[in-house]
């Protein structure tokens, strides 16, 4: 049966998702939103056969194990046999600087190495077309097999029998075997020669890559993984960062809440700039930053929609894949999303509370310059006339409008930014144009999105009802964290919406009836949350339970079941990786209390 016990490889430009038994079950190409080449993770386990799957099949398996070498996306799974045999299959897909720029193909290397005893194996290499209609016709030459593909032809490289691999014949591996599959090119050098450039180069990309991170004396290794797994969720031609790697994963079992979530949204924005500051990752979050200032310009005043292709560009309509039965059969799944059409006014603050970097981070090396700035007050004045309108909410009510206060907040942070952008620029005039938007803006918040009777902020104007996106108001500075209406609203929020030590985005029916699992970056929320206003020790303890619930190579999906713990959404979800990073450095001990210990008293 399926389950999300994966481990992610990738180089920004594809990535694939392993399995415990060192299957590729996802895989996209030849980019990160195109047709899955490997889709076996959204197939039932009773579509035995079916193509969508590249295996090494260990005959008499008894159990595997399964690392990543330290700091890096080099993934190793060890399978046993019953007979006391063991082979090592090692996953690179390279990533490394050469000739000056970065060198990142459409390629999967797999080493597989016999580590003890007289293991058998098959390799089941089986790639798909039109979301898992077909298999792939395939061409066989002298030392590779070509594999015609939807969007791309594919060419197989290897020093293992080609008969075993389209034949699927079991053999006793008594010697290193290399496959290296990618672009329909000619690779001119051995295989192991090939694969042992690719793993080197690349363990050193990486292992650089995390020596340059910011990361706080407590919880290295989880920071390192989470952010590892943000850079590989970026797609780097455009600078974009997909909410997830995969499609239709359920958020719980038979919800039908199943959404194509392989594109950027918006309302990420923010949170994900803020993960990438503090880890000091200037270059990826400098390049996410072009990727929407792109889209702001394109936009060329008209109102934003609330995701975009990994491209720049806005999405096609969402359609329904009968060609695949869905994770562990709980379909549908679909490709593409309906949200690109709907009214979400939050957008223009998440906007601006990104580009607001470029205007105050010293590091980068293009800052803000006036143009930009009267760009973003295009955004400001849609948010002006906005705040107050009905629209869809973060969380894409798709039967439903209202007059979201999260979407409100965030009407209010575009033009207190803004505010804020004109005066370091000394435009002084706009400064205290925006800053008088902004004060309208807040206290008309303040008067209909609080409920005296609950003592709390709530999801809509004038409504009762409890949404967890109204923990952050602090984090967006619209409040602080001392004030007693802060400590109310999180009070009220955690009476409502806690589930055990996890949080629901919201507790009232929605289009497909009530929640039944938590909503991981809601949960990082009210972490920082609780930390804000002091109760920093319950804040602890929850973010340690988080960090026990990841899979076990320390990653984590979009929900999470909060009876079971088991993880359930989108896979690996940016919003929970970039939530380990944003809590881990709020709560860590400083450095110098970590290495020293606490000061003590003569």
């Amino acid at each position: 049966m399926s389950n999300l016990d994966l481990g992610l490889i990738g180089n920004c430009q594809i990535s694939a998702l392993v399995d415990q038994q060192a299957t590729i079950v996802w895989s996209c190409m030849p980019q990160l939103d195109s047709d899955p080449v490997f889709c076996k993770l959204l197939r039932s386990c009773d579509d035995t056969g079916m193509p969508g799957e590249f295996g090494v099949e260990m005959q008499d398996f008894s159990h595997s194990e399964q690392h990543y070498l330290p700091n890096t996306a080099i993934l190793s799974t060890t399978l046993y046999d019953t007979h006391g045999g063991a082979v090592m299959v090692t996953d690179v897909i390279p990533r490394y600087k050469y000739v000056g720029r970065m060198f990142a193909p459409m390629m999967i290397t797999r080493r597989i190495r016999p580590l003890s005893g007289s293991p058998r194996i098959r390799i089941l290499l089986r790639p798909a077309r039109e979301y898992g209609a077909q298999s792939c016709e395939f061409t066989r030459g002298s030392n590779h097999i070509e594999y015609e593909c939807s969007d791309v032809t594919l060419r197989l490289t290897t020093n293992a029998s080609l008969t075993h691999i389209v034949d699927e014949n079991a053999f006793i591996l008594d010697r290193e075997v290399h496959l290296i599959i990618g672009p329909n090119e000619t690779i001119r050098e051995a295989c192991d020669d090939c694969f042992y450039h690719h793993y080197r180069s690349t363990r050193s990309y990486w292992q650089e890559f995390s020596r340059k991170l910011s990361i706080p004396f407590e919880w290295q290794e989880a920071v390192i993984r989470a952010a590892i797994t943000l850079k590989l969720c970026t797609f780097e031609d455009t600078g974009a960062v997909v909410a997830a790697l995969t499609t239709s994963v359920p958020e719980a079992a038979d919800s039908g809440r199943n959404w194509d979530y392989r594109f950027c949204w918006l309302r990420d924005s923010y949170f994900v700039v803020q993960a990438l500051n503090r880890l000091g990752a200037t270059e990826t979050m400098e390049s996410y930053l072009d990727y929407i200032m792109n889209i702001v310009a394109d936009a060329a005043g008209q109102p934003l929609k609330p995701l975009y292709g990994i491209s720049g560009r806005s999405l096609t309509d969402e359609l329904i894949v009968d060609s695949l039965s869905g994770y562990r059969g709980m379909g549908p799944v679909r490709r593409g999303n309906q949200a690109y059409e709907q009214v979400q006014h939050d957008v223009y603050g998440a906007v601006v509370l990104s580009a607001t970097q470029f205007f105050f981070d010293k590091r980068l090396i293009k800052p803000g310059t006036v143009a930009e700035f009267e760009r973003l007050e295009v955004l400001g004045e849609h948010a002006r006339r906005s705040y107050n309108q009905p629209d869809a909410g973060l969380w894409e009510y798709r039967g439903r409008q209202r007059v979201h206060s999260f979407s409100s907040i965030m009407c209010w942070a575009a033009c207190d930014r803004l505010s804020k952008i004109a005066a370091k620029l000394g435009i002084e005039d706009r400064a205290a144009y925006w800053r008088k938007s902004a004060d309208d803006i807040r206290k008309v918040i303040l008067e209909r999105a609080w409920d005296d009777k609950q003592k709390s902020f709530t999801e809509a104007f004038d409504r009762p009802e409890m949404d967890a996106s109204l923990l952050t108001i602090h984090d967006l500075g619209f409040m602080a964290a001392h004030d007693k209406r802060f400590h109310s609203t999180v009070d009220c929020i955690g009476k409502a919406l806690m589930r055990g030590k996890h949080l629901f985005r919201y507790d009232a029916p929605d289009d497909f009836g009530a929640p039944e699992n938590a909503f991981n970056i809601c949960t990082f929320w009210y972490i920082d949350a609780l930390a804000s206003i002091g109760r920093m020790e319950e804040a602890r303890d929850m973010f340690e339970n988080m960090l026990s619930l990841r899979n076990s190579l320390g990653l984590l999906s979009e929900d999470i079941e909060p009876n079971t713990g088991e993880l359930w959404g989108n896979f690996p979800q940016t919003y929970s990786m970039a939530g380990i990073i944003n809590a881990a450095v709020r709560l860590s001990v400083p450095w110098e209390e970590g290495l020293l210990g606490p000061e003590v008293d003569p």
